[in-house]
């Protein structure tokens, strides 16, 4: 279940591309949308690659769907509903990891799991100097239609190789995160809402009646 939320924190996103410097754009988009969106609500859907095997000619693929949340600081939502339903919530000090089908729970300290994650880039702090403490940050080329922000863990030691964050005109629109493994993973967003009414009550979690919950 980490590594399924280690594939999902692979917390960004996209932005038309304008005739401006692509360094000076991503790093401005990406400074507004930490100051300026404090809450968000979408749907998402992510696709996981794989690398190719031993005795395999096509790449595994795994497509997943649900709704996702934010609200300043570190408190998210992702609710699987396809395949499977799956939820993970962080509510500032505990990280909840609910599997529908296993009736299990498992909860973590957020502070030992999300340091240098997709997450600490969407639903973390506000400010980018201390954003940049943690990943270094450079404009990625244009592409698709998008502009892209690429993010790199200072501290080589983790699983998270790479984050690509995307913004169309100024809202979250995909993460591209890649990993030691070689599994690349993709989350488009839609039907974005910033700053969505939200309370803090949304993002705590009570383990159902009769689940499994395992605190490692």
């Amino acid at each position: 279940m980490i590594k399924k939320l280690f594939t999902t924190l692979t917390t960004v996103t996209a932005l038309t591309f304008t005739a401006l410097p692509a360094q000076a754009d991503g790093l401005k988009d990406l400074e507004t949308f930490l100051r300026e969106v404090g809450s968000a609500q979408a749907g998402f859907t992510q696709v996981v690659t794989s690398p190719v095997r031993n005795g395999e000619t096509v790449a595994r693929r795994k497509t997943s769907s649900g709704r996702f949340e934010f609200l300043r600081p570190n408190r998210f939502r992702f609710e699987y509903t396809k395949p499977f339903e799956q939820t993970i919530v962080a509510d500032g000090q505990t990280l909840w990891l609910y599997d529908v089908d296993l009736n299990q729970v498992t909860a973590r300290k957020q502070q030992e799991v999300l340091g240098s994650t997709p997450a600490a880039l969407i639903a973390a702090g506000t400010d980018l100097r201390a954003l940049s403490e943690v990943f270094e940050l450079k404009a990625a080329p244009a592409a698709e239609g998008l502009e892209w922000l690429e993010a790199r863990p200072r501290n080589k030691d983790g699983q998270l190789q790479s984050v690509r964050v995307g913004f169309r005109a100024g809202q979250l629109a995909a993460l591209e995160i890649a990993d030691s493994l070689g599994q690349r993973s993709v989350l488009t967003f839609n039907q974005w809402q910033d700053n969505a009414p939200m309370k803090a009550e949304r993002f705590r979690f009570q383990p159902p009646v009769g689940a499994d919950v395992i605190r490692p």
